[in-house]
């Protein structure tokens, strides 16, 4: 028997039947929103399947309906993004922010509570507190370095512990790259399942991508993504997608099905496009970072840089931590610019190879200003307790020449 190939090999043809499409090499764009049934009653059985009503038979293949039930190319997608995390099913979505929301909204009713971890990302952190109230949903919250008995007190306190449903982590956070205990989180949801109802763990796992960390092995019920990052990776889709188990995703389908969230065959065709070079695209961010971070670490005019890579065994719980569920070090790096914000927007409106753009885990360097651009709304007490502020750079280091992008950055701080 074949060794079984890694999935970078597996990202050029899994789940696709070029005899289906006239030999193409490549999957084509199923432009469509509906599919022809040979017969009512083959079109009865792939709705009963789609809606849930049966289980599929041993071998039967999902029928296609409407593109907003399934495409080919959502199909063949979700079928090879399975393979990073080792998961049994996986959705996909029109954003990031569709997964995340979709989620929530399946796994937390009016009354529950959910548990989260901060901090998290801008968009994020305002569905959370903002939206979510509104149909009656309670949070609370925990942060780095709070120990379980400390995160279920924090639980307890809320007077709603029998309601908790749902923990929600974003590891590493945007944008302190704080490393949040994955194992640790899945006990707290433990702690509070009964065996009439399970509390599950969700997990935010853009920054790492799906090739340095599978929460999913470290306990994780679902894990989700902004596919636009390092999954897209070029700056020109935006996209979200979710896995876990079957039976979990296919709820999570489900509530797609009627949000309409689902992501377009264009979507779905320029993903699997950039699926073919996500490994060699990561590995590159990855190298590229730790030659700036090391950077950054010596300048002068740098007073803190926030990376994994810097991580000691004297960080404690942070570097055990890493140690456990990160397979690198990312390409994430933000880092606190001496002086105040006059000195970061100088630092910012001097770079010339560096895009000033928010988003991150595109091929091209983007860096920005997290207090007023993607944090600009989380609550200023909690932005200042998170260490989010006005001398904060976010930078996603791109796949450019590394000497190029710490020249760019080297000639921007000397203008400070």
């Amino acid at each position: 028997m074949s060794k079984k190939r890694k999935p970078e090999s597996q990202m050029m043809s899994y789940g696709y039947k070029p005899e289906l499409s006239e030999g193409s090499v490549k999957c084509p764009i199923f432009q469509t929103s509906t599919f022809v049934f040979k017969t009512a009653e083959e079109g009865k059985s792939f709705f009963e399947v789609a809606y849930g009503l049966r289980e599929k038979n041993v071998g039967e293949e999902t029928g296609l309906i409407y593109s907003r039930l399934n495409n080919p190319d959502l199909e063949i997608l979700e079928n090879r993004l399975t393979l990073w995390d080792e998961s049994e099913a996986c959705a996909v979505f029109e954003s990031g922010m569709s997964a995340i929301t979709t989620v929530l909204l399946e796994f937390l009713k009016p009354g529950d509570l959910l548990l989260f971890s901060n901090p998290i990302y801008g968009g994020s952190d305002h569905f959370i507190n903002k939206i979510l109230p509104k149909f009656n949903i309670h949070t609370a919250s925990f942060k780095v370095g709070q120990s379980i008995e400390e995160i279920i007190e924090i639980v307890n306190a809320t007077g709603k512990a029998d309601r908790l449903s749902l923990v929600y982590i974003e590891t590493p956070a945007n944008p302190t790259n704080d490393l949040i205990d994955i194992e640790g989180s899945k006990k707290v949801a433990q702690h509070f399942s009964t065996k009439d109802k399970e509390v599950y763990l969700a997990v935010d796992n853009t920054y790492m991508g799906p090739v340095w960390q599978h929460p999913l092995k470290n306990g994780a019920d679902l894990v989700l993504y902004s596919a636009t990052k390092y999954i897209g990776g070029h700056s020109d889709v935006i996209a979200g997608a979710c896995l876990g188990s079957n039976e979990l995703i296919q709820r999570v389908k489900t509530l797609r099905t009627f949000l309409g969230n689902m992501a377009s065959p264009n979507t779905g065709w320029l993903l699997m496009r950039s699926l073919e070079t996500l490994k060699l695209r990561m590995d590159k961010h990855a190298s590229n970072a730790t030659l700036i971070a090391a950077f950054l670490n010596k300048h002068p005019k740098i007073e803190k840089v926030y990376y994994p890579g810097n991580l000691k065994e004297s960080d404690g719980e942070q570097y055990a931590i890493k140690l456990r569920q990160c397979l690198s070090d990312g390409g994430m790096i933000s880092f606190d610019i001496k002086g105040t914000e006059k000195e970061a927007f100088t630092f910012l409106n001097n770079l010339h190879l560096i895009k000033l753009a928010v988003s991150l885990g595109s091929t091209e360097s983007l860096a920005q200003h997290p207090d007023t651009m993607t944090h600009a709304d989380v609550d200023p007490v909690s932005k200042k307790e998170f260490s989010i502020t006005e001398k904060m750079i976010r930078l996603s280091v791109g796949v450019e020449n590394a000497e190029d992008i710490i020249e760019d950055i080297r000639q921007a701080l000397e203008k400070c």
